[in-house]
């Protein structure tokens, strides 16, 4: 039995659609961010940015000691200080949530901000099995400052080891700086 000759140009037109196919797609793919291990996501309003832990917040997965935790704290102030940390716009009436990978729901996590009478205020309390924290608002989560950093942490529930830490920064645009001038100083006598 013999294949006709429109047959096997619609096979060949196949194979050549279905190699500029793959070939486009390994294109597109290479081009694309390599999928991550431990990655957290911080949701402001409707738009979402991501972070993976800093080099020192992260000691492929067994627990961070107290060295390594005091570093990690003392890079992540020099980042966010320096501008470095993932960055969302917020205003007071958005409302913030916290993500993280299935891997660190497993483990056990919690996330929080420095604001708040106690110095931070909670965004999600101990979470084991859930991969997001759920929208809360704003206004309650941010710094009387321009900025407010926002820490996600991986920590075996078991034990209390933490694995893990991630640090995102709020940019505050409803911020407004105080305006109330300074009493001069007093000449010196």
């Amino acid at each position: 039995m013999s294949l006709s000759t429109r047959v096997i140009a619609a096979l060949g037109a196949v194979v050549v659609i279905g190699a500029g196919t793959v070939g486009g797609s390994i294109a597109y793919a290479s081009g694309q961010d390599k999928p991550g291990g431990r990655v957290a996501t911080l949701t402001v309003g409707r738009s979402s940015i991501h972070a993976e832990p800093r080099a020192l917040c992260y000691n492929d997965g067994k627990p961070l000691d107290k060295d390594a935790l005091a570093k990690c704290q003392a890079d992540a102030k020099t980042a966010a200080d320096a501008g470095q940390l993932p960055t969302s716009d917020v205003t007071m009436s958005d409302r913030i949530g916290v993500g993280v990978d299935p891997g660190t729901a497993d483990k056990g996590w919690f996330s929080f901000t420095d604001a708040g009478q106690q110095g931070q205020t909670t965004l999600s309390s101990t979470r084991k099995g859930s991969t997001f924290s759920g929208l809360l608002p704003a206004a309650g989560l941010l710094a009387t400052t321009q900025k407010t950093t926002v820490t996600v942490v991986e920590a075996d529930e078991k034990n209390g080891d933490i694995l893990a830490a991630w640090f995102f920064s709020l940019n505050n645009k409803d911020f407004v700086a105080s305006t109330v001038p300074q009493s001069p100083a007093p000449p010196a006598q």
